[in-house]
């Protein structure tokens, strides 16, 4: 219910900031008056009217997932493209609704506004958001496998509060450890399934034990917990593979070293 309300808050202020930033816009080209040649009133009913719409778009580029980080370059890219199309449907509606616009100009200053003070707020609602979730396990995780790799995760979902916290480990092999940075070594995975109730856990990541993962993906389905797979548990180390589609399949990917315009066109 947190992650439900932390959104609901995301979406509002969202949605406020994105007038916001139109307002000052606004006031910034025709000054600090309520001009009569172009009148606020119609201006602004139209940026709030066009404000689901944008909030849609913005939406369906997913940079709301609460374990995506703001501060990548994917995420200001998202914002920017979430934006102009905004910008785009606000003009629109307006020439349909009133005729010809006021100030081309104007657009731009408010798609500069309208990107900065988004930009920012996402910046700090990540921290705030993320305090919020972290604080009393929103997404309580369980990791499978003392591995070094399982040991750097945990430490870095600790040090960024990444929402999904982990609170328990299992190992398939057993581990003399009794915590890994604070998360308790439970045992073996003989202990799963009372692990999984009795931490309400909504996430597994496998970091090792490559012959369970069957088990575990069922055991997955079977209580509805997300399930995460580390490449490493595959053998692939290479820091730079990402999940794509041939055809409708998923299939992980690492290319070569090739600059970074060819990785738009080649495969």
């Amino acid at each position: 219910m947190r992650s439900r309300s932390v959104l609901l808050l995301w979406f509002a202020s969202d949605i406020a900031l994105f007038i916001a930033g139109y307002a000052l816009a606004y006031f910034w080209r025709v000054g600090w008056i309520l001009s009569t040649d172009f009148p606020f009133a119609p201006y602004i009913a139209v940026v709030t009217l066009v404000a689901p719409l944008w909030l849609a778009v913005l939406v369906s580029t997913r940079i709301f997932h609460l374990t995506r980080s703001q501060w990548t370059r994917g995420s200001f890219l998202a914002l920017l493209y979430a934006n102009i199309v905004g910008s785009a449907l606000f003009a629109l509606t307006y020439y349909f609704l009133y005729g010809l616009f006021f100030s081309r100009l104007l657009l731009i200053e408010a798609l500069f506004l309208s990107t900065v003070l988004l930009r920012l707020w996402h910046l700090a609602f990540q921290g705030i958001s993320r305090s919020l979730l972290w604080r009393a396990p929103a997404f309580p995780t369980l990791i499978v496998g003392v591995t070094r790799e399982s040991r750097q995760l945990i430490q870095l979902l600790s040090r960024r509060k990444n929402p999904l916290r982990p609170v328990a480990v299992l190992d398939g092999r057993g581990s003399k450890e009794k915590d890994i940075a604070g998360v308790p070594v439970l045992g073996k995975l003989d202990k799963l399934e009372e692990t999984l109730r009795g931490e309400k856990i909504t996430h597994l990541i496998q970091c090792s034990d490559l012959e369970q993962s069957l088990n575990l993906l069922s055991a997955c389905r079977q209580h509805r917990i997300t399930y995460l797979l580390l490449p490493s548990v595959l053998g692939v180390i290479e820091k730079d593979e990402r999940v794509t589609s041939l055809e409708g399949w998923a299939a992980t990917m690492v290319r070569p070293d090739i600059p970074w315009w060819k990785s738009l066109f080649l495969p």
